[in-house]
């Protein structure tokens, strides 16, 4: 879908393009691909300039984060694109059914997909989807989100209960949560 440039004084070109499913003018600054501002439809272009000029400060705090995670992690892109979808699904089954014998967890049903929103989810029939980006993950990484999920297939929900289980078996899950923060940065989860 084409869109049009607009420089925004502080923050440089910015690409505005109309977009079916906004609902609202979203502003959105992800790595490699520097910012974007939906426009829902019956938003006039000018509208959404004066909205995106007036978040120069956001814009301008997150497009450093973003530069930082480029300089960072900048191989982490090319190898969370180039990832064998086949052999990436072998390790990821392998060791959910490692970490849920080791636990005593259940589960239903697995699926690898290509996510761009989550790491993973489970359904309420105790179904577990994973992230074939998964793999390029620290183990450690890989494992505390496996567990995550594992953890559901218990409780349901994120309350107090479900987080003392989770933290029984990872133990420090905020380090961990922060560490993963970098890399969903990276992906823009």
């Amino acid at each position: 879908m084409a869109g049009h440039l607009f420089r925004i004084e502080g923050v440089g070109e910015i690409l505005f393009e109309r977009s079916r499913k906004a609902t609202r003018i979203n502003i959105s600054v992800r790595p490699f691909k520097d910012i974007r501002v939906a426009v829902p439809y019956g938003v006039p272009y000018a509208k959404a300039r004066m909205f995106a000029a007036s978040k120069k400060h956001w814009i301008q705090k997150h497009l450093e984060k973003m530069r930082k995670a480029e300089r960072d992690h900048g191989n982490l892109s090319h190898k969370f694109n180039n990832i064998d979808r086949r052999e990436a699904g072998k390790i990821l089954v392998q060791r959910l059914e490692e970490l849920a014998r080791k636990h005593g967890f259940k589960y239903n049903r697995v699926v690898i997909r290509n996510q761009k929103t989550r790491w993973g989810s489970c359904s309420s029939k105790n179904n577990i989807s994973l992230n074939v980006k998964l793999v390029c993950l620290p183990e450690k990484l890989m494992d505390y989100i496996i567990l995550h999920e594992l953890v559901h297939t218990r409780v349901k929900n994120h309350g107090k209960r479900y987080y003392a289980a989770l933290d029984r078996i990872v133990g420090d899950r905020k380090s961990l949560n922060s560490e993963l923060k970098q890399y969903a940065i990276i992906l823009g989860l």
